[in-house]
């Protein structure tokens, strides 16, 4: 198993940035690639970004792209994810997951093996 604990979430003004760390733990030799998803209140849990542990491989939902990062620590076993420009849409719980092995697109929180417990952001007009 794997164990992620993320940090960083907090209240920000529109156009403003955070950075969220998810440090991982225990069986990560298995990791095969790690997300970020969101989820704000009332609605589903949506993909955010994507990063493959052992490659430069990243993806990421349209509306964020070019204004948020994921990159990897793998000396830390740590991802982050770098949040710029932020909207107060942005507003979520914002978690990490980690998967053992996928096939087809990063997107489907189904595949995740594991979860973190979530960090708030909260972006204000």
């Amino acid at each position: 198993q794997v164990q992620l604990v993320e940090s960083g979430g907090g209240l920000v003004q529109a156009g403003g940035s955070l950075r969220l760390s998810c440090a991982a733990s225990g069986r990560t030799f298995s990791i095969y690639a790690m997300g970020w998803f969101r989820q704000a209140p009332g609605k589903e849990r949506e993909f955010v970004a994507a990063i493959k542990w052992s490659s430069v491989s990243t993806y990421y939902k349209n509306s964020v792209k070019g204004r948020f990062t994921i990159s990897r620590d793998n000396a830390k076993n740590t991802v982050y994810l770098q949040m710029n420009s932020l909207k107060p849409e942005d507003t979520a719980v914002y978690y990490c997951a980690a998967v053992t092995y996928v096939t087809g697109g990063y997107d489907d929180p189904a595949k995740y093996n594991s979860w973190g417990q979530g960090t708030q952001v909260t972006v204000s007009s």
